[in-house]
């Protein structure tokens, strides 16, 4: 097939003219700090995810960010106190544990859903973990109820890594809702798409509190928003001007602004139709790449669950993906590596050579990579991938 002149990437966008309406109206307003058009966002999101809260902030990572900070504020846990996280995630996922002073456990991950492995969990708690951080990666959830067994079972928490997962369920239920807290992101190539961005979802309204007032400088809740101070009687006025500048933790910048959040709202209106077409694109990937599972392991997902497929990944059954990779990529097909993490530079210096006690992870960073199968990529589009992966193979054979 004909060469495209530019790159398939992992990840597209398109902004709809409803989209591009709602961010005028906010430019018309003249209002761009936390207002209507977020707390709009907010409650939307947060019905979409079962949960009471949602908070809108600069990206997944500080939603994570904060909300491990909060619950070590909240609960007295200590600087160097536990967390186990899968070996195979965006390297965010541990990085918050080291901003937070605490120590991330790496657990080794299932070879077929690239999850968290739930039976390698137990034998990693020690009287020093203090949470569980499972990742529901590429748009699938992970295998949630024996995660949530051991946290009853030894008292720990349990923050949801959502940032490649929205409007997925496992046993029906939601994600984000499943455990504490959840995070998830709105930067380029998710599912919503807001420039920068991010979401945290939780039921609790005193974790929510927290976290509100951790993402705000630390300012009493009170006066988040500058709106606030509106329609109050004298006295409860006066005890707002009174802390206005009052702040009760130590917190961080972390907002964003009602554009991005207009940006949000506007997707909200068509996410049926954006993940529809990646379900779609995925199953269309898998069906013409099936005869080559000899060679590539294909997506898949257990029937307990549905898959959102953020993204569309692959592992090369034996050896190394290098040949396989740079083959798509010479010929227009943007690649990522499936997302390594003990194996990065820096947890190298930090840790040392992990890679021997995690097998799985080991065998997906050498040989597991991704490709793009998100909503605006074109039938031909799909077709010219397909035909490059067979004509490699073929070239191999």
């Amino acid at each position: 097939m004909k060469r495209p002149q530019n790159k398939i990437g992992v990840g597209g966008l398109e902004i709809s003219d409803y989209e591009k309406q709602l961010v005028n109206e906010v430019l018309n307003s003249n209002r761009l700090t936390y207002g209507p058009v977020t707390k709009k966002f907010e409650e939307a999101f947060a019905k979409l995810h079962d949960s009471e809260f949602a908070l809108f902030m600069n990206s997944g990572t500080s939603a994570l960010h904060v909300a491990l900070a909060a619950f070590k504020a909240m609960h007295g846990w200590h600087d160097g106190d536990e967390v186990l996280v899968p070996s195979v995630t965006f390297v965010a996922t541990s990085n918050i544990i080291l901003h937070n002073n605490m120590t991330p456990i790496f657990v080794d991950v299932e070879p077929l859903t690239y999850n968290i492995d739930w039976t390698k969990i137990e034998e990693k708690i020690t009287s020093k973990t203090r949470a569980i951080i499972p990742v529901h990666l590429l748009g699938l959830p992970a295998t949630m109820d024996p995660i949530l067994e051991l946290s009853k079972k030894y008292n720990l928490t349990i923050i949801e890594d959502s940032c490649e997962t929205m409007f997925a369920t496992y046993k029906g239920r939601k994600v984000g809702s499943l455990g504490d807290v959840a995070s998830f992101s709105t930067y380029v190539a998710h599912f919503l798409v807001t420039g920068v961005g991010g979401l945290a979802t939780t039921s609790d309204p005193d974790l929510a509190v927290t976290m509100r007032s951790l993402m705000n400088h630390g300012r009493d809740s009170i006066y988040i928003s500058c709106s606030d101070d509106e329609g109050l009687e004298q006295e409860k006025l006066h005890e707002v001007i009174a802390k206005r500048f009052m702040f009760v933790n130590v917190g961080h910048s972390f907002r964003c602004t009602e554009l991005e959040a207009a940006l949000g709202l506007g997707q909200l209106d068509r996410i049926e139709e954006i993940i529809s077409r990646r379900k779609e694109n995925a199953n269309y990937l898998t069906k013409h790449l099936m005869p080559l599972e000899e060679y590539i392991q294909l997506p898949t997902c257990p029937s307990d669950r549905t898959h959102a497929y953020m993204l569309y990944g692959i592992v090369v059954r034996n050896g190394s993906k290098r040949k396989l990779v740079h083959y798509l990529e010479d010929n227009n097909i943007e690649t990522r590596d499936l997302l390594p993490l003990v194996n990065q530079p820096i947890y190298r210096r930090l840790y040392g050579n992990l890679e021997e006690k995690l097998p799985v992870a080991k065998w997906i960073n050498n040989s597991g990579f991704y490709i793009g199968c998100h909503s605006y990529l074109s039938i031909e589009e799909l077709d010219y991938v397909i035909s490059v992966f067979h004509d490699f193979f073929k070239k191999q054979i």
